[in-house]
């Protein structure tokens, strides 16, 4: 069976990428990767970059030595593309993708397509933390790596809440957990702890929602004036669109958040029956069944309707 060390076999200069706007799931997975390829291949230059390191999930790299600000300027020979659902998804990074000597995906978004050359896509696990536990040999997983692959796994299962917790996702947890990992300490830090300014920023986006096609779809907006008011970050919006999801009665929750003039960047979750990747994918970008998401031009209005005539085509 091919895993992660037959993945990287030979290769002398490795980096792994994650895609846009990291989120737990691409940070701990990166990390993990890392730790485990280096206490593998200790002589081989192997680094790990992201758009951004979220300030949540920085204790993985307390010594600075895992991401990298600067991507290196010359071709490598694998490129390891982590939880990202296509190509172009990477950012910056792509450019050393398309010449990289080789190629390799870990992910588990149903609308990946594999884009790279050899293409590890579980479309029904938890993470892609997840996936790339199956890659690797159990005696080499030590405390540090158990952890980043169990921040992975929480952030995109919400805590085992999500329909995509699977027995072997809880079966994998259990096996984290014998390897020291302090998940209650985790689980409270990383997924319920808010800071002053994003639980102002989260009271203020839940006031300003609205329900609409008869209280089955929630829209909120963060606004680029929101953010500023509060001193908030991009990263000071994760975590709101489970609380609209959770809202009574909704079968969709959706989130815009203003990035530029008329241009929005829409988070989607469901909590039945609605496909939101189909949806995502229609309008360029991707996910999964239950959590997707987009960019979108236009104004407000315009976005929404465009969102709601699919939502409304899957209800009926």
């Amino acid at each position: 069976m091919t895993g992660l060390r037959e993945i990287a076999q030979g290769a002398k200069t490795i980096l792994i990428a994650g895609h846009l706007r990291p989120d737990g799931d691409c940070v701990g997975a990166a990390a993990a990767a890392y730790l485990y390829l280096k206490k593998i291949y200790p002589e081989a230059q192997i680094s790990a970059y992201v758009e951004k390191v979220p300030e949540v999930y920085r204790f993985l790299d307390p010594e600075h030595s895992i991401f990298v600000e600067k991507l290196p300027e010359g071709p490598v020979d694998l490129f390891l593309s982590l939880d990202s659902s296509s190509k172009d998804r990477l950012g910056e990074a792509e450019r050393l993708f398309d010449t990289a000597g080789r190629t390799a995906c870990i992910d588990h978004h149903v609308s990946n397509l594999g884009y790279a050359r050899e293409n590890f896509v579980e479309a029904g696990s938890s993470s892609a933390c997840e996936v790339l536990y199956g890659l690797m040999e159990e005696e080499l997983i030590d405390t540090r790596i158990a952890e980043a692959i169990y921040i992975g796994i929480i952030m995109d299962t919400g805590v085992f809440r999500y329909s995509n917790t699977s027995k072997k996702t809880m079966e994998i947890a259990g096996s984290l957990m014998e390897k020291g990992v302090p998940f209650w300490k985790y689980i409270d830090e990383c997924f319920y702890q808010r800071t002053y300014t994003q639980t102002q920023l989260l009271g203020r986006t839940l006031l300003t929602s609205m329900r609409l096609m008869e209280g089955r779809v929630i829209v909120a907006t963060v606004t680029r004036r929101m953010l500023e008011f509060y001193g908030a970050q991009t990263e000071d919006i994760e975590g709101i669109i489970d609380q609209l999801r959770v809202t009574k009665g909704v079968e969709v929750a959706l989130l815009l958040q203003e990035i530029d003039d008329q241009q929005y960047k829409v988070s989607m979750r469901s909590n039945t029956f609605v496909d939101v990747s189909k949806i995502a994918v229609y309008f360029g970008g991707g996910g999964h069944v239950k959590a997707a998401g987009c960019t979108m031009r236009g104004s407000l209005h315009d976005v929404v309707n465009n969102i709601t005539e699919h939502i409304e085509f899957q209800m009926e």
